[in-house]
């Protein structure tokens, strides 16, 4: 099985000054989930190379056991270092694809034509795509195969609007993810903030936190249409 893992390029905070971009453990525990099931991982970004970690998820407190250990691993942090670039990434080279979080994806995945147009390829060909925490956000634009949004009707979560108003960004982000996700017709849902929660509603997987990516990236390798491969 073959994975593509989709990153953001963004690294400004709004106008704030202060740095942003993926959330290192929404990377690093799908990427341990997946290497350990014998997955073969492509990371790619909308500009290909380095793309620009949140400062705050390396941050003492928001560090795990994955995180530290993908921070020691050489092979790791050289691809990371070396992401593809995202449009010349073709679904058919792919069983299935994820979207790690971090506020990064707010700016560019969610208004990125070649994001947009893969997301709905790979749901087009049959193959499950996962999203987690702020990457639902890339969805916005997304549509479905009759021209509707492709959240509307389905079941979704993502990063709560209390969550955002705990980190205090409520009025920087360029949107807040539950209300976009509800503006387009999606049946949100989710627990207490913090809480690990995913959502499958047929190809699509939504986890609403960064404590979700590791469950999100389970239920990616448990889903029906990957059997087999």
């Amino acid at each position: 099985m073959k994975v593509l893992m989709v990153l953001t390029s963004h690294d400004q905070l709004g106008n704030t000054g202060r740095k942003t971009g993926f959330w290192l453990e929404e990377l690093a525990a799908p990427y341990y989930a997946f290497k350990e099931a014998g997955v073969e991982i492509v990371l790619a970004s909308p500009l290909g190379g380095q793309p620009p970690l949140d400062p705050k998820s390396n941050e003492p407190a928001n560090q795990t056991d994955l995180t530290r250990r993908f921070e020691k691993d050489a092979a790791a942090t050289a691809q990371l270092a070396q992401t593809v670039r995202l449009d010349s990434v073709n679904q058919a080279d792919f069983d299935t694809v994820f979207y790690p979080g971090g506020h990064g994806p707010l700016w560019d995945l969610a208004e990125d034509a070649t994001s947009i147009a893969l997301i709905e390829a790979f749901i087009g060909a049959g193959k499950p795509v996962a999203l987690v925490c702020h990457a639902p956000g890339a969805l916005r634009h997304v549509k479905a195969a009759d021209g509707s949004p492709l959240v509307q009707g389905k079941k979704v979560t993502g990063f709560t609007n209390s969550e955002e108003a705990a980190v205090g960004l409520t009025e920087i982000v360029p949107f807040l993810v539950e209300d976009e996700l509800k503006a387009k017709g999606g049946v949100y849902s989710s627990l207490e903030d913090w809480a690990p929660y995913v959502i499958t509603d047929g190809l699509l997987i939504t986890g609403q936190n960064p404590a979700s990516s590791a469950p999100a990236a389970t239920q990616l390798l448990q889903h029906p249409a990957l059997a087999g491969r």
